[in-house]
This record gives C-alpha cells, sequence and structure tokens, in this order.
C-alpha cells in the first residue's frame, strides 16, 4: 500500500478490518456466494471419474501465500498457544552456565516495561520466553537463532528485548526490526506500542512503503520496524538512519521472507552494514535447509533455540471412513452425520475452493448455520470468519487447506474430510492428513477425524495413509451414529 502517509495507510488499514469484523455474511449471501462459485465453474472440464484433481490456479489453492497465512496466524491469536512442544537449546558455548526464568520479575526489567508486559495480559513467560528472554537481555549481547510457531509469544520476546536495550535518552534508531510485509510491521509495531505504553520516551517509527520522509533529516526514533527495501534504503541510500549506531537488529518471519524475492539479499546486505557488537535476533516457525542456510549468514555464533517436533500422536484420534459412489452420496452421508455432531464443532476440508463454495451452499439452504473460508477472501475477511466460528456463531466451518495449519480452536471435536488431500501428482498428502485432522482431538482431550471415499482412487490414497500411519482407519455405517455421538459430545 503506497500513499503519501503512512499514518493514512495505517487508518485505511484499521478502516477496511473493522468494516470487515461489523460485516456478518447471511444465510442468503451465503447461498448466493457458493451459487456464484459453481456457476462461475459450470464451463470448465468436468473431471474425468477416477482422474487426479486439476491442479491449476483455480483448482489448486493448498498454495497458500505464506506471508497471508502468518498474517492470518497473528490476528486470530487473542492469547498464548497450550503447546506442549519441547524445547531445545543449543548454546554458543556448552560451558556457560543455561538458566531459565518462571516469573517476569526474575529479569529484572524496567518497572515500566513491567508494567507493559502485565497490562498486555501476559502473567508469565512462555516455554520460548522462558529461555530466550535471559538469552536477549544477556549483558554482553548475545545472538539468537530462533524456531517458534505463532501464538507462542516471541514477537513479545524480540519487542521486550529491544525495548531494554534501547537507551530513550539518545534520540536516534539504535534497533531495527524487518518483516517481510507491510501488515506483518505493522502487527509488530503494535505489539510494540502495547509493550511500551509506559515507555512513552522510546518512539517508534515505520520504515515502509508510504512513509516519504525529507531527503538530509536524521531519524530521533530509537526503533525502526519495517520491510527489507524500505530499511535498505533509510540506511544507505538515503541515510536516515546510521547503521553503526544499530545495537540490536531483529530479523522476523525468516521462512516467508525467503519465500519473498529479493527479501533475502536486503536483509544480508542490511547485516553487513551493522557493527559487530550488533545483537542478531532472527525467528522461523519452520527450519528447512533454506531457512537455516540463511538464518546462518544474517547471525554469526548464534545460540539456537529449536522446538522438539511435537510427538505428532493420533492416539486420541478415533478415524472412520464412509463408502460413497459421487459427490451427492458425501453430502447426504454428510448430512446424516451432521444430526449427530451439532452438539459440537466440526471442521470439514475440501479440495478446491469450488467444491468448498457447494458444500457450503448446499449445507446453508439445509438450514444450517456455516461458515466459509478459502484463499481468494482478503486475510482480514479469514480472520473474522475464524473469530466467529471460535465464538461459537457457527458450529461447521467449511475450508480448504488455507485453515489445516496453526489454527487452533479448542472446541473443535469433529474433522470431516470430504475430500482426501492429495499432492500435486495425485499422491496421499501425509503431512496435510495430519495437519487437518490434528485440529481435532487437541490438549489430549478425544477427536473424531471422518474421511469420505468415492472412488478405486480415493479408497487407495486412504490405505496408503493407513500404512504411513500405521493406525486402522474403521469403516462407518452412517445408519448407526451412537458411537459419534459419544465421542463428539
Amino acid at each position: 500500500m503506497a500513499t503519501d502517509s503512512w499514518a493514512q495507510a495505517v487508518d485505511e488499514q484499521e478502516a477496511a478490518a473493522e468494516s470487515v469484523r461489523t460485516n456478518q455474511l447471511t444465510q442468503h449471501e451465503l447461498t448466493c456466494f457458493a451459487n456464484a462459485v459453481e456457476s462461475s465453474s459450470t464451463s470448465a472440464k468436468p473431471e474425468a471419474e477416477g482422474e487426479a484433481k486439476s491442479t491449476s490456479s483455480t483448482e489448486d489453492d493448498d498454495k497458500e501465500d505464506k506471508a497471508a497465512q502468518s498474517l492470518l496466524n497473528k490476528l486470530i491469536r487473542s492469547n498464548l498457544v497450550n503447546t506442549t512442544n519441547q524445547v531445545e537449546v543449543l548454546q554458543k558455548d556448552p560451558n556457560s552456565p543455561l538458566y531459565s526464568v518462571k516469573s517476569f520479575e526474575e529479569l529484572r526489567l524496567k518497572p515500566q516495561l513491567l508494567q507493559g508486559v502485565y497490562g498486555m495480559g501476559f502473567n508469565r513467560p512462555s516455554k520460548i520466553q522462558e529461555t530466550a528472554l535471559p538469552m536477549m537481555l544477556a549483558e554482553p549481547p548475545q545472538n539468537l537463532i530462533a524456531q517458534s510457531q505463532s501464538g507462542t509469544g516471541k514477537t513479545a520476546a524480540f519487542v521486550l528485548a529491544m525495548l531494554s536495550h534501547v537507551d530513550p535518552n539518545n534520540r536516534y534508531p539504535q534497533c531495527l526490526c524487518v518483516s517481510p510485509t507491510y501488515e506483518l510491521a505493522l502487527q509488530t509495531g503494535k505489539v510494540i506500542e502495547q509493550m511500551g505504553k509506559y515507555y512513552p520516551e522510546v518512539k517508534l517509527v515505520y520504515a515502509i512503503r508510504g512513509n516519504k520522509l525529507q531527503r538530509g533529516m536524521k531519524l530521533q526514533e530509537q526503533i525502526v520496524i519495517g520491510t527489507p527495501g524500505t530499511m535498505l534504503d533509510w540506511c544507505s541510500k538515503f541515510k536516515f538512519i546510521d547503521p553503526k549506531k544499530i545495537k540490536v537488529f531483529v530479523l522476523d518471519e525468516a521462512d516467508v521472507m525467503i519465500a519473498t524475492q529479493g527479501h533475502q539479499d536486503q536483509s544480508i546486505r542490511i547485516q553487513r552494514m551493522l557493527p559487530k557488537n550488533c545483537q542478531m535476533l532472527l525467528f522461523s516457525a519452520t527450519f528447512e535447509e533454506s531457512v537455516w542456510n540463511f538464518a546462518q549468514r544474517i547471525v554469526p555464533d548464534p545460540n539456537i533455540i529449536k522446538l522438539k517436533r511435537e510427538e505428532e500422536t493420533l492416539d486420541t484420534i478415533k478415524q472412520y471412513y464412509v463408502l460413497c459412489n459421487s459427490k451427492e452420496e458425501k453430502f447426504q452421508a454428510l448430512c446424516n452425520i451432521y444430526g449427530a455432531i451439532t452438539i459440537a464443532q466440526a471442521m470439514i476440508f475440501c479440495h478446491t475452493r469450488k467444491t468448498a463454495g457447494w458444500l457450503a451452499g448446499e449445507l446453508s439452504r439445509e438450514g444450517h448455520q456455516v461458515a466459509l473460508l478459502s484463499g481468494e477472501m482478503q486475510v482480514e475477511q479469514r480472520a473474522a470468519v475464524i473469530e466467529r466460528f471460535r465464538d461459537g456463531k457457527e458450529k461447521v466451518l467449511v475450508t480448504t487447506n488455507v485453515c489445516a495449519r496453526g489454527i487452533d480452536v479448542e472446541q473443535v471435536s469433529v474433522v470431516i474430510n470430504f475430500d482426501l488431500p492429495v499432492d500435486k501428482d495425485g499422491n496421499p498428502d501425509n503431512e496435510t492428513y495430519l495437519h487437518r485432522i490434528g485440529r481435532t482431538g487437541r490438549f489430549g482431550k478425544r477427536g473424531l477425524a471422518i474421511n469420505m471415499v468415492d472412488s478405486k482412487m480415493s479408497m487407495n490414497i486412504m490405505n496408503r495413509i493407513q500404512e504411513h500411519f500405521n493406525k486402522k482407519i474403521e469403516k462407518l455405517d452412517t445408519d448407526d451414529l451412537d458411537e459419534i455421538e459419544k465421542i463428539a459430545s
């Protein structure tokens, strides 16, 4: 979003988000939307029986934009995720004593920052904060590469580190924080403003497109947050920032960053301008090889915090399959099951936007309260839909893989795979299957997963999924739903 005033851009962004929050879809609108989705696809060539689904841009909406998914996760987080992940720490100096904190008081924060932390609703440090904060606040400064999922408190952790290291008496930039997009930078900025509420001497400025400054001026704000291209321009081309005076450099959402053309190179160029004693903090939700290689180029001699892979257990999830002969039969079977699950909340996954729109429309015409979530929606619209579902305003959420990862709604006890997940080659997508059905059975509760099988191909896919997880998927008779009702309740 490029305007002459970043403040105006922020106002427009917030106004748009607010209008979405207050604009709720009626059942009539949902039906009309579903009809539009269906009619817009009538000219498409129908799938041949038993053939793999198309992977064209209209059909394959599993390729969700990483930045949009990350922003969505930030928008829908009202509190920390109750994660069971264990933290693995690799220190640059294994002989150095490692300690963690169980309270914010132990960190000996400035009183105004402690007040800000408690004002944000943090009562005690999260798992990653327990270990990361002592490293980030240490003297002399320690560099850190940390893996952390959305909702684990990592933004608050590095914001607290920046605010702690700033000298408010020095009126020049001392901390830089780089985010992949304008919207993600804005979300981090809000955390800085909330946590620094009682520390007004520390000022924040956004290095984003649209925030045009007069040539020759020097920034007086101590914290600069922005996107890589603008941040690089402000440091080198316009010299609004003296990079040699920077104490803390934060690179957030590294996995999103390297997925964006040019951002990786720009971030490295910024890092090379900084002094050797500048503290480097890098955060990423995932640690693929490409992310790891990037992190090592940015952060010298790091401490490393990794989340051990959560033991992906299916022990608390009862899995069934239902045999059908067509999409219409699957819908009828779903209606039979629906009567047993309306006392709980359910998520129904479809392979394509077209199917999701059709299914939501059919359920709506049957008089059911249904929410629809798919990739063509704006991020703020998706967040509004998820909030309504989380609040129980709709009992069933029909979605594509947009919703398969990172979104926790504790009330969900039933997941239905209207279409089994497959990759672009038509092979079983075991990871997506696990993420989908993992939306239920959370936090040790019992969960239920039901798979719709409508062809030899989908039966083959289900059998291969079953073999992969070495977990039996039982056949379900939709005329006998006592077990379903028992689990769903």
